[in-house]
């Protein structure tokens, strides 16, 4: 059975107009909105630790993957509530070497600096059962680094993580969804299980679990576009 992996940024009020990537910072109202219509038709969000048992075949249901990129506060502020009143749960990719800094990576193309988790707001996201993936220590592009520079972002990222955490990490996102077939063998030599992607689409039981799919959600998206991409089957 297809599932939908929903994919997200940042929680907030969006940058003004002409801001690069504005399209990425979905409204809290709406967020709220989606997710409570999402449960009153019968759907529970999860995890992709959650929802693993689901991808692999062995359980069938109305569920959905609910997944965060880069570590964003105003997830920890604004999607985090929201998310324990529902009983959901997501997933979560830090960015090891900005917990406590800014979206350092977006400076280049002009996205407004935005704060990201500190250590103890990651540590309450995880205590309260949702999951804590990586997404490399500087959030680079792996496809442009050397092949030893690629491993290091992705080895090293695991170990400060679970350092900080005191539990495995199992979950790794790449960024700006960059890959190869030697990326994707790094990953799994690192000893992640499962990795997201910025590939359109749902994940199946035939899915290759490092390299899962999603669905974007976007600005503009009301509750009904999001509803639509969030329909298993």
């Amino acid at each position: 059975m297809p599932i939908p992996i929903l994919m997200y940024h940042q929680i907030d009020k969006p940058a003004g107009r002409g801001s690069p990537f504005r399209y990425l910072t979905v409204d809290p109202v709406n967020f709220h909105r989606q997710m409570n219509w999402l449960k009153r038709m019968g759907y529970m969000g999860l995890s992709i630790r959650d929802l693993q048992p689901y991808l692999k075949g062995e359980k069938i249901g109305k569920v959905f993957g609910i997944t965060f990129d880069d570590g964003f506060r105003n997830v920890h502020v604004h999607a985090l509530p929201v998310l324990d009143e529902l009983g959901f749960t997501a997933t979560n990719y830090f960015v090891s070497r900005q917990i406590g800094g800014f979206n350092e990576w977006d400076a280049v193309v002009g996205v407004p600096h935005s704060p990201c988790m500190s250590k103890a707001e990651m540590l309450e996201w995880a205590a309260l059962g949702h999951e804590v993936g990586a997404h490399t220590l500087d959030h680079v592009h792996l496809t442009e680094i050397g092949i030893d520079e690629a491993r290091r972002q992705i080895t090293d990222v695991r170990h400060e993580l679970e350092d900080m955490l005191g539990s495995t990490v199992d979950a790794f996102c790449y960024p700006y969804g960059n890959f190869s077939g030697d990326i994707r063998q790094l990953v799994e030599s690192a000893g992640y299980t499962t990795a997201t992607t910025t590939q359109r689409g749902r994940a199946t039981s035939h899915s290759d679990m490092l390299l899962l799919p999603r669905k974007i959600v976007r600005r503009t998206d009301g509750w009904l576009n999001v509803l639509r991409k969030s329909v298993t089957g």
